[in-house]
């Protein structure tokens, strides 16, 4: 999606495209991305020396990943088709963008006021905000709802109405906005023509828009692969092998990425959008059919005892047809929507040291509320709201007093709030940023940016503020 990342030139594609079983990859030590970081460094220079607007706009599946209870049984995750050339004059109506516009995500939803897919902006459908600068830096379940809610009540009240007396409605509207908050996502691009989203946007404004959603041959992978089927002819398929010839997002991920592989002519990119960081639940991996089936233990050792020969039909189906790793070599989209190398092995430990040993010195000042299972109660008990300038702020109980507390780079540093709040926010943040699991999903670029923030509110040791 080089359009959303603000990249002109064609990046190389082994670094960007995803290992498919039977590929070879440039291994070194950790990943391809790590094998020379000089490579990278002028990789990334290009890019910013260079950026220019390509004449082609693109069109991008979006491979979300699963989360929530459902997740656990359901791990197909969900799709959505990104565009860059075309956007939404409302949700139900789409036309060509104007200078300046970012594009538009459009999928199919199951149960969203009786219609069959929605088109809503690029950054409030992941962040339901409108300005990047006012993405949180640290999200919690209150602030991501508060968020969805505010811009439902200003854009989506015809598709959401609010309830008999007031109240946010029920319903799963809230997919529609804020997808960053629950998943992890992974974006493949392939590039199009005007005149390809001229003739797309006259077939969906042409034709009904209502829902007939069927689990199996019908449902979001479907429409996804519909889409990229309409730009590019048969360039992706379902699995009957893999996936029982049930559609899933994995599967259409995978059929692209093979698809792009052949046509080195058209340019693409595949990268990672990492789940904001925060106390939500983290999402989990995304999985065909076969693969749920064989690497969930409550499926798969019960299937292995009563019917072994079918557990092993399964393992084959998925050693041969389903293997494939959405985040293996990917790049990592960063806060300013620019392509990063993932956060080394090295500098996550040796970050991670620092921030413990400036957590601990920040514990010695007296502050009784200054530690992480405190911060973690404060927060979570925060009302979240928003500050003049209409950007995300906590609201939190210190004492008998009320702070506003900036969450994101537009208002962390607000003269206004808590400088030691705000430490704690940025604390939280990294620490978020630092886990291992969620490092290979971390760009250098956000940490490095983090850790300046942390420090402008850190006092000096021995010193105050």
């Amino acid at each position: 999606m080089n359009h959303l990342i603000h990249s002109g030139p064609r990046v190389d594609r082994k670094l960007l495209t995803p290992c498919v079983s039977g590929e070879s990859t440039r291994r070194g030590s950790g990943c391809a991305i790590s094998c020379s970081k000089l490579a990278i460094s002028t990789l990334l220079l290009f890019i910013a020396v260079l950026s220019v607007s390509r004449a082609n706009a693109a069109a991008a599946l979006l491979l979300e990943e699963p989360y929530g209870k459902l997740g656990a049984f359901m791990a197909q995750g969900h799709a959505a088709i990104y565009l860059s050339g075309v956007c939404a004059e409302t949700p139900l109506v789409l036309r060509r963008c104007k200078a300046g516009e970012s594009g538009v995500v459009i999928s199919r939803y199951n149960g969203v006021a009786g219609y069959d897919w929605i088109a809503i902006p690029l950054i409030p459908y992941l962040y339901a905000v409108e300005k990047t600068d006012d993405v949180p830096l640290f999200a919690n379940p209150k602030l991501a709802a508060f968020l969805r809610n505010q811009y439902r009540r200003k854009y989506l009240e015809a598709i959401a109405p609010d309830g008999p007396d007031g109240e946010t409605p029920e319903g799963n509207w809230y997919e529609l906005v804020g997808t960053s908050y629950d998943r992890t996502v992974y974006s493949y691009e392939i590039e199009t023509t005007p005149e390809q989203d001229n003739a797309l946007i006259h077939k969906l404004n042409s034709r009904p828009n209502r829902s007939h959603f069927k689990t199996v041959n019908r449902n979001c992978a479907d429409f996804a692969r519909e889409i990229i089927n309409f730009y590019y002819p048969k360039a992706v398929r379902r699995s009957i092998i893999a996936d029982a010839g049930m559609t899933t997002p994995k599967q259409i991920a995978k059929s692209l990425v093979k698809f792009n592989t052949r046509h080195p002519e058209l340019d693409s990119s595949a990268f990672v959008i990492p789940q904001v960081p925060g106390s939500i639940q983290r999402s989990t991996k995304v999985r065909g059919v076969a693969e749920s089936l064989l690497k969930t233990k409550k499926y798969v050792i019960p299937l292995a005892i009563l019917q072994p020969y079918v557990a092993g039909g399964i393992a084959l189906a998925y050693v041969s047809h389903g293997r494939f790793d959405p985040a293996r070599n990917a790049m990592i989209m960063d806060s300013k929507r620019e392509l990063q190398p993932r956060l080394a092995s090295t500098e996550r430990k040796a970050l991670m040291s620092q921030l413990d040993e400036l957590s601990a010195n920040a514990n010695l000042d007296g502050k009784t509320w200054r530690n992480e299972k405190i911060w973690r109660r404060l927060q979570a008990d925060a009302e979240p709201s928003l500050d003049r300038a209409g950007s995300p702020v906590l609201q939190v109980r210190v004492g008998d007093e009320i702070v506003d507390v900036g969450v994101s780079r537009r208002n962390v540093l607000s003269p206004s709030g808590s400088p030691e709040l705000s430490q704690e926010l940025l604390e939280a943040r990294l620490r978020e940023e630092l886990r291992r699991s969620a490092a290979s999903k971390t760009s250098e670029s956000d940490v490095i940016s983090d850790w300046k923030l942390l420090q402008k509110v850190t006092p000096p040791a021995g010193g105050s503020r």
